[in-house]
């Protein structure tokens, strides 16, 4: 397959990281919705990254009214990229002529293709057709199935949305293009669900626990990724998807990431280490996806086979990977408000939670700022280097002029007072010592 490992984006930064690069041209996309209302932001800003790339798209539309649906894509409908294959209007629209009605009064400013198809009920006819309109677009075509849960009203039972699936996923593939299918997890059989994970290159899980919406990676074939089973935190504003990578929940125990850092780091494998607890590669597996705990007693043995002290699996100080890169972001935190002083800005530059030898700082003093005492108090040793701009440390004996470039280190002496007597803002990048 030409397209073989070419990595597109699915318009959504966080999903690109968790999929570890983005979609592959040939992916089909199966999204489990366990609310049926999660999955349309994503097919939103898939749809959106793949017109302004400038690919084809054709979105098929089972469950909505035309007149809902481009109101729903907004500004997305007036691209010429996009072909709607109508399947509601002659489907659960029954050719009502509330629903026919739209094609009469159609807006010519709506750019995009709408393909009315009269006979929806056919699964084969339906599969010809979009084969049909596939092969009069160019290059890799993006899919859009907006719901099978949909089509299974429509055809009556699984069997037939199990054979159209089935036989239209491998073509996809071969045809070069990306699609995308949505599907009301809780509306089919455990059979169906399998048979379908089993297919589709790519499958994820959206579900909604306590008021939380939160994603599950369930596959990714060929994608490099280590979190899949393990559900992410994530949140919308507007069309914005931010998926919680990076945080754990504060006082969680990830017993799972800890166990399986302590296996490889012993160099065992799943299978070794569940032969030598008891228990199947499955029961491992499950386990350091945090799926199930393990009985004490095999905890115990997984601390001799690892050796290492049962607490070890408890201890914050085995992370599965310890953060070695820190971007700005941190909350500021500004010196204590005092009569006459001007607002310095001091910012973390490491979390507030991550344990280091120093404290580095990054100190930034407005033009004309004098500022009385010292920036905190601070009993250990302090070393300071200003980047830009020009200083006045006020000691208790003399001042000294600070120019950029320059190196400060303070051992027992506490500064009475900083000035910058510059035009410019200065800045200081500073380290706290024990």
């Amino acid at each position: 397959m030409s397209g073989a490992h070419i990595t597109v984006s699915s318009g959504i930064e966080d999903l690109d990281r968790l999929l570890g690069g983005g979609i592959f041209i040939g992916d089909n996309v199966v999204w489990y919705d366990d609310a049926g209302s999660l999955a349309p932001v994503f097919c939103h800003n898939f749809i959106h990254c793949s017109l302004a790339a400038g690919k084809s798209l054709i979105y098929v539309n089972f469950d909505h009214s035309l007149r809902h649906l481009i109101d729903r894509l907004g500004p997305l409908a007036d691209s010429p990229l996009l072909t709607i294959f109508d399947a509601f209007t002659d489907g659960k629209g029954d050719g009502a002529e509330v629903f026919a009605a739209f094609y009469r009064d159609r807006r010519s400013s709506t750019a995009c293709r709408i393909v009315r198809f009269q006979a929806p009920r056919d699964a084969e006819t339906v599969a010809q057709s979009l084969y049909g309109l596939h092969a009069g677009l160019s290059g890799d075509v993006r899919l859009v199935f907006d719901s099978l849960t949909g089509m299974q009203a429509l055809w009556g039972d699984e069997e037939q949305i199990l054979r159209f699936y089935s036989r239209a996923c491998p073509r996809l593939y071969e045809l070069n293009t990306i699609a995308y299918w949505i599907i009301e997890k809780q509306a089919h059989s455990q059979r169906l669900r399998a048979r379908i994970n089993q297919i589709a290159q790519v499958v994820i899980a959206l579900a909604v626990n306590r008021g939380k919406t939160r994603l599950t990676l369930v596959k990714a074939e060929g994608h490099d990724n280590e979190r899949l089973d393990l559900a992410q935190a994530y949140w919308c504003r507007g069309q914005a998807v931010t998926i919680d990578l990076d945080s754990r929940t504060p006082g969680a125990i990830d017993l799972g990431s800890r166990i399986r850092v302590l296996r490889t780091r012993k160099g065992l494998s799943q299978s070794e280490l569940a032969r030598r607890v008891g228990v199947t590669p499955s029961t491992i597996s499950q386990v350091e996806h945090n799926q199930i705990y393990p009985s004490l007693p095999a905890l115990y043995k997984m601390s001799e086979i690892l050796e290492v002290a049962m607490g070890a699996f408890f201890e914050s100080g085995v992370p599965p990977r310890r953060p070695v890169v820190f971007r700005p972001g941190q909350p500021p935190a500004s010196p204590p408000a005092s009569a006459g002083r001007p607002m310095v800005e001091i910012t973390r530059l490491l979390p507030t939670e991550f344990e280091a030898f120093a404290e580095p700082l990054r100190i930034d003093i407005p033009a004309g700022a004098k500022v009385a005492g010292h920036f905190f108090q601070h009993k250990g040793q302090e070393m300071g280097f200003l980047q830009s701009g020009e200083l006045i440390l006020r000691l208790p004996d003399c001042p000294e002029t600070v120019q950029a470039g320059d190196l400060i280190y303070l051992d027992r002496e506490m500064p009475i007072g900083w000035e910058n007597p510059g035009r410019e803002a200065a800045r200081l990048f500073w380290l706290k010592l024990p």
